[in-house]
């Protein structure tokens, strides 16, 4: 092929005409988001939003900041910087790909441990919204209560030095002091992970956290502060060779490009006290009903990940889409989500539960996105709890179908032993991995064991109904194995 063109501003020009560059002045452009936690998923979707403001000639203001908390954030922020920030986004669909550059990024900070330039950048008046995805599991919500775990190390670190913290958290607190005490108000605080309520879990972390060094800091925020609730979709795998050769296809040699699925979704609540981007402009919708949007993906897309992840894992098969290909876990996700969850999702406006089963498993069965199980079974911990429990929980109280979601449990349990049905080992795959190991060790010789991590199944471990299909399908799976098990679940669920 011919000489890749190197992705950076000054060869921005060179890139083939097929290919969308930014149409703006990049020079030009005033920053008003930090993004921490900046991956691929924010470059494919809150990042790409703004960017398609700025092909419009609207945003300019708006322009985001990267920024990361963690020793592993640098990789990303070096591979950033040396290409000025922008990124080729391939968009794969069956009938074909296609690529664009995108530019709304301007810097990425330096990743310190005391988060110095974070805070500093934060505390300018000029930055009106500060973002984030820093993962489910990363709002140090305590196990039992699902308020703030005040005990954890960080917390504790945070509250103690609260001009040197070591989480975003902390670092936002410390921005927002001086903000307070140089009159430049406050920013919105806008989350954008994968939580149901997330921007009021976010508000109970801030607030949280500033009130164990600062009260009245504490006070302020709260009241002066705006955490809007928001629900993100879009399907983004992680990059590696194939995703570098992919953009090196398009003649484009970016080392951290982008893919992603054909789908993109984005409703925020609009509670912003600083301005925000007029991203409905651009497909986003702003709706004061965030919440039926958030239990329907997250209930249906991320619960649904959920539920087909562990057998994917288990039987070998690498890939979401290599997963639905197999029949028998394909009808167990579509018998489990119409069935067992569906009844306890509220339609939203313009679309049914049923016809979002549809829509997702669609989604899921895309051969051109290879999204591995092992990305969506990580950190199961959060995510089954979060996913999985709220349908779990209802369909406990309303006396509706639940063994699909003891199955999926028990798969995860068998999953968590760390070896595949064929031998081969499962590498850990969890911040909680050694608990959840012996935990799985311990469910071999008496299933029910597993249902007692209380900050996993909290009320519903001891239900009769759950357990009892919990330990029954985990048996089944112990001596027969997966296959035989959803075999038997497809089975009972047709009686």
């Amino acid at each position: 092929m011919d000489e890749l063109i190197p992705l950076s501003q000054a060869m921005l020009g060179e890139i083939p005409s097929s290919i969308t560059v930014p149409n703006y002045d990049r020079r030009a452009l005033r920053p008003g988001i930090v993004h921490i936690g900046l991956g691929n998923f924010h470059r494919a979707h809150q990042a790409w939003y703004t960017h398609r403001l700025m092909q419009m000639g609207l945003a300019q203001d708006w322009a985001i900041i990267g920024a990361g908390v963690r020793p592993g954030d640098t990789a990303m922020r070096e591979k950033l910087l040396a290409q000025d920030c922008l990124s080729t986004l391939i968009e794969l669909d069956p009938a074909g790909k296609s690529a664009e550059i995108t530019g709304a990024m301007l810097d990425f900070l330096p990743v310190e441990s005391d988060n110095a330039t974070l805070i500093a950048r934060m505390a300018q008046a000029d930055i009106g919204i500060v973002s984030l995805t820093v993962t489910e599991g990363g709002y140090y919500l305590d196990p039992e209560t699902g308020g703030l775990d005040a005990g954890h190390e960080d917390i504790r670190h945070d509250a103690s030095r609260p001009s040197a913290p070591r989480t975003a958290f902390g670092a936002m607190v410390a921005a927002l002091r001086l903000r307070r005490e140089r009159g430049s108000g406050p920013f919105t605080s806008l989350c954008c992970d994968n939580l149901q309520g997330n921007g009021m879990i976010l508000r109970q972390t801030v607030v949280g956290l500033a009130r164990l060094s600062d009260p009245d800091l504490a006070d302020w925020i709260d009241a002066e502060c705006s955490f809007p609730n928001s629900m993100v979709d879009c399907i983004v795998p992680a990059t590696g060779p194939r995703e570098i050769a992919l953009a090196h296809s398009f003649g484009i040699a970016d080392a951290a490009p982008v893919t992603h699925e054909t789908f993109r979704q984005w409703v925020i609540e609009d509670e912003f006290c600083a301005g925000r981007p007029d991203w409905d402009r651009v497909g986003a919708v702003f709706s004061s009903d965030v919440h039926v949007y958030e239990a329907m993906k997250i209930r249906i897309l991320n619960g649904g990940h959920q539920v087909i992840c562990g057998a994917g894992e288990l039987l070998g098969l690498g890939t979401v889409a290599a997963t639905m290909a197999h029949d028998r876990i394909r009808a167990m996700f579509r018998k489990i989500a119409r069935d067992e969850i569906a009844p306890h999702v509220p339609a939203v406006p313009g679309g049914a539960a049923l016809d979002y089963i549809g829509l997702i498993e669609r989604r899921f069965a895309n051969p051109e996105i290879l999204d591995t199980t092992r990305r969506v079974a990580f950190d199961g911990s959060s995510r089954h709890a979060g996913f999985l429990l709220p349908s779990i929980r209802d369909a406990l109280a309303r006396g509706t179908p639940l063994e699909g979601l003891a199955l999926a449990s028990a798969l995860w349990a068998r999953y968590c032993l760390g070896v595949r049905e064929d031998g081969s080992v499962i590498a850990a795959n969890d911040p909680l991995w050694p608990s959840l190991q012996a935990a799985a060790r311990a469910a071999q010789e008496t299933p029910a064991a597993w249902l007692e991590q209380v900050s996993l199944y909290r009320d519903v471990k001891h239900a009769p109904r759950f357990a009892d299909a919990f330990v029954h399908w985990y048996g089944l799976i112990a001596s027969r194995g997966v296959n035989a098990a959803i075999s038997g679940y497809l089975a009972r669920q047709t009686a």
